[in-house]
C-alpha cells in the first residue's frame, strides 16, 4: 500500500461516490446471483449510523436485498431508501429480534458500537457480539463483515480500542468466516472525528493539547471505507481474519489539525503537547470547545494514546486498492467541507443516540388525563403563505438560531454540558432538511409532517420530559403560526424547575413567534414545495468531483 503525501487536486464537492461512479461501476462491488437467481440478502446492524447510513444504498445500487435492524423503525422510515429495505424492528442485544433479523441471511454487517450508551458500553458491546455470533451460526449466515478499529499490538489498549478488539475477536472465534477490518480516525463530513479536528482547528489559534497529538496516525476517508466494506461482500468464500486499512498518509495527529487549517483557509495553529492533560481533562476540553459530547469525545481521546498505523498491506491481497487509488488526507477534508458547503451531509455523528435522554414519545393528549403537565401555547395568524412559514420552521436551531433570545439559548445549552449533558454546540446535521430521528442542538427530531408540524423531543438534562412543538395550517387569509412547549415534570424538582423557567420563557417563546411569522412574511416565494424537504439521494453529478 503506497503512502504518499497528497497535497494535489482542486477543491471538490464529493466525498462518496455512487455505483454509477468509476470505482462505483466494478464488478466486483456488484452482488452476484445465486443459483436460483436471486440477489443476495444482507443485513446490516447500525443501518442508521455514520457507516450504516451510507453503506445501505450503496448496497441496494449493487443489487443486494438489503435488511435492517432497528430500534426505531420511525428513523428508517425517514431516510430516502426506507422503501427499498426490510426493516426488524428490535434490540442488537435482544435474542428474539436478533432471530428473527438473522433469517435467510447471506451476509451481515456489524457496525454498531455502543460508545455513547454509557460507562459500561463494552459489557453491551461484548453481549451484542456474542448474540450475532450464536444467531448467525444457527441460520447458516455464509459471512460477517465487522468494522473495528485500528489499534497497535502488544500495548495495553484504552477501553475503547479493547471493546472494539474483544468484538472482532468474538466474532472471529464463531463458527461464521467473518472478515474483521480496523480502521482509525475517518474522514468525512459528519463523521466525530472529522468534527473534533475541524472545531478545535477552528476554534483554537493556539492550543495546549495532550502528549498524544505527537502520535502517529494513519486516516482514511470515509468513501475508502465505504469501498472496502462493498468489496468484501464479493471476497473469497471461508475467508477469516482481520486486517488493517487505511490511508495513504501518515503523520502526528498535530500535523492532522494543520493540514485541516491549510484546507480550510486558517492560518497554521500553535500546539504545544502538555504532558499534565490526562485522558479525563482532555475529554472535558474537547467536549467544552467541540459540539462532540464527553460521553463520545474521552473514547475518541483514549483511542489516540496509541500511534494507530497499518501494520502490514494484507488487505490487497483479498481487495484491490480503489482504482482511483486511496484517497489522501487533505483531500478527503476538501470532500468533507465541500459537503458542509453545500448542505448535503449524508450522514452524521449526531445520529447517534444519547445515553441517558429520553427516547419515549410525547404521549398523545387524551393519555395526559390525570398526569401533571404544564404547557406555553401560542398561535399568530399571519399573512405568510403556509410553506412560507414551513420553511422557516424547518430550519430552525444550529447556525440559524432559534429565532429569539440567542443569549439565553447559548446560556441554557453552557449549563446543559457542564452539568454533563449534550448542550447546543451539537447544531444539526443539515441547514435545510430535517427529517425524524435528526439531532438539532439540545433536541430531537420525534416526528415531521412536512408542511404541517415538526416535533421536538429534549436530550438536556431536564428534571422530567420536555418536548417543543412548531406547526402552521392554512387559513383563508394565509396561515396560522402555532407553538407549543409541553414539560411532564418529575417530582417536586420538576414543578420548581418550569416555575423557575417561566419569566424566560415568556421572553424565549414569544420572541420566537414574532420572529418566525415576521421571517415567513418577508421571505421570497417559495421556489419548492414543501415536500422537497425531505433529502433526496445523491446523483452522479452532484456527487462527484468535476
Amino acid at each position: 500500500m503506497k503512502r504518499t503525501d497528497d497535497t494535489s487536486s482542486d477543491y471538490g464537492s464529493a466525498e462518496l461516490l455512487p455505483l454509477s461512479s468509476p470505482f462505483g461501476s466494478e464488478e466486483s462491488l456488484r452482488a452476484v446471483p445465486s443459483a436460483d437467481g436471486t440477489a443476495p440478502r444482507v443485513l446490516v446492524l447500525g443501518a442508521t449510523g455514520y457507516i450504516g447510513g451510507r453503506l445501505v444504498p450503496r448496497l441496494l445500487e449493487g443489487g443486494y436485498r438489503v435488511r435492517a435492524l432497528t430500534r426505531s423503525r420511525a428513523r428508517i422510515e425517514a431516510l430516502p431508501w426506507a422503501g427499498s429495505v426490510e426493516v426488524v424492528e428490535g434490540d442488537a442485544a435482544d435474542s428474539d429480534a436478533m432471530d428473527q433479523a438473522m433469517r435467510d441471511v447471506d451476509i451481515v454487517y456489524f457496525l454498531v458500537h455502543s460508545m455513547t450508551s454509557g460507562r459500561d458500553y463494552g459489557r453491551l458491546d461484548r453481549a451484542i457480539a456474542i448474540n450475532v455470533a450464536l444467531k448467525a451460526s444457527a441460520h447458516h449466515v455464509g459471512r460477517i463483515v465487522y468494522l473495528g478499529g485500528l489499534h497497535p499490538d502488544d500495548v495495553e489498549l484504552s477501553a475503547h480500542l479493547a471493546s472494539r478488539k474483544e468484538v472482532g475477536d468474538i466474532l472471529l472465534a464463531s463458527a461464521v468466516p467473518t472478515i474483521v477490518l480496523q480502521a482509525g480516525v475517518v474522514i468525512g463530513a459528519g463523521s466525530a472525528s472529522f468534527e473534533m479536528i475541524r472545531h478545535l482547528t477552528e476554534v483554537l489559534p493556539y492550543m495546549p493539547a495532550p502528549k498524544w497529538v505527537r502520535n502517529f496516525i494513519q486516516p482514511i476517508a470515509v468513501r475508502d471505507v465505504i469501498y472496502y466494506l462493498l468489496a468484501c461482500a464479493r471476497a473469497e468464500p471461508g475467508v477469516n481474519r482481520a486486517y488493517d486499512i487505511g490511508g495513504p498518509d501518515v503523520f502526528r495527529y498535530s500535523k492532522m489539525m494543520n493540514g485541516y487549517a491549510l484546507e480550510a483557509g486558517l492560518p497554521q495553529r500553535h500546539i504545544a503537547a502538555l504532558p499534565v492533560l490526562t485522558p479525563g481533562l482532555a475529554s472535558h476540553w474537547v467536549g467544552l470547545v467541540t459540539p462532540v459530547p464527553r460521553q463520545i469525545a474521552r473514547p475518541l481521546v483514549e483511542s489516540l494514546l496509541h500511534s494507530c498505523v497499518v501494520k502490514d498491506d494484507a488487505i490487497d491481497d483479498l481487495i484491490p486498492p480503489p482504482p482511483e487509488g486511496l484517497t489522501g488526507y487533505r483531500e478527503a477534508v476538501r470532500w468533507a467541507l465541500g459537503r458542509i458547503e453545500l448542505d448535503q451531509v449524508e450522514t452524521s455523528w449526531l445520529d447517534a443516540r444519547v445515553s441517558g435522554a429520553p427516547s419515549d414519545p410525547m404521549p398523545s393528549d387524551p393519555e395526559w388525563a390525570g398526569r401533571t403537565v404544564f404547557q406555553d401555547e401560542r398561535t399568530r395568524a399571519t399573512t405568510a403563505d403556509p410553506d412560507a412559514v414551513w420553511k422557516v420552521i424547518s430550519q430552525v436551531g444550529g447556525a440559524t438560531g432559534w429565532y429569539s433570545a440567542s443569549v439565553l439559548w447559548a446560556t441554557r445549552g453552557w449549563i446543559d454540558r457542564l452539568a454533563g449533558g449534550i448542550g447546543s454546540q451539537r447544531g444539526r446535521r443539515t441547514l435545510k432538511q430535517v427529517t425524524v430521528g435528526d439531532a438539532i442542538d439540545v433536541w430531537r427530531v420525534e416526528r415531521v409532517e412536512p408542511g404541517r408540524l415538526l416535533r421536538l423531543r429534549a436530550e438536556m438534562r431536564v428534571p422530567g420530559a420536555a418536548w417543543l412543538e412548531l406547526g402552521v395550517r392554512p387559513t383563508d387569509t394565509g396561515s396560522e403560526y402555532r407553538q407549543r412547549a409541553v414539560f411532564f415534570p418529575r417530582g417536586l424538582t420538576g414543578r420548581l424547575y418550569w416555575l423557575s423557567m417561566l419569566p424566560f420563557h415568556g421572553l424565549i417563546f414569544s420572541g420566537m413567534v414574532n420572529r418566525i411569522v415576521s421571517n415567513a412574511e418577508h421571505a421570497e416565494p417559495a421556489a419548492e414545495p414543501s415536500t422537497a424537504l425531505t433529502p433526496e439521494p445523491l446523483d452522479a453529478e452532484t456527487s462527484r468531483r468535476s
